[in-house]
């Protein structure tokens, strides 16, 4: 069974740090864009960043220059490290996968999200 597995959450001051880690665990053939999203309590949840597996990237504007995301192929494990952050930033992060589970077949997982609260 294919399991998305987060941790790095937690409650920082404005201006602090966070680095969110996402780990894929289970059999699967391959992975190709991983991300993070978020949700606010009575907001929609948004993209904040993905990345594919040649290294691409996009993020959100609220996140340009402040977040860097990055993944290990080899870990098959996604990183978003979170500077600067604000009040703002604070919602339950989720991480997102499209994962080859065999060669013909891809799909959309989720991981159960991370708690980030920043407080000012």
């Amino acid at each position: 069974q294919v399991q998305l597995a987060e941790s790095g959450g937690g409650l920082v001051q404005a201006g602090g740090s966070l680095r969110l880690s996402c780990a894929v665990s289970g059999s699967i053939f391959s992975i190709d864009t991983m991300g993070w999203y978020r949700q606010a309590p009575g907001k929609k949840r948004e993209l904040v960043s993905a990345v594919t597996r040649g290294g691409g990237t996009n993020y959100a504007d609220s996140v340009k220059g402040r977040f860097t995301i990055s993944r290990d192929n080899a870990k098959n494990t996604v990183y978003l490290q979170m500077n600067s952050l604000k009040p703002k930033d604070t919602a339950v992060y989720y991480c997102n996968a499209d994962i080859w589970v065999v060669i013909d077949f891809k799909t959309n997982y989720w991981g159960q999200g991370t708690q980030v609260t920043v407080s000012s």
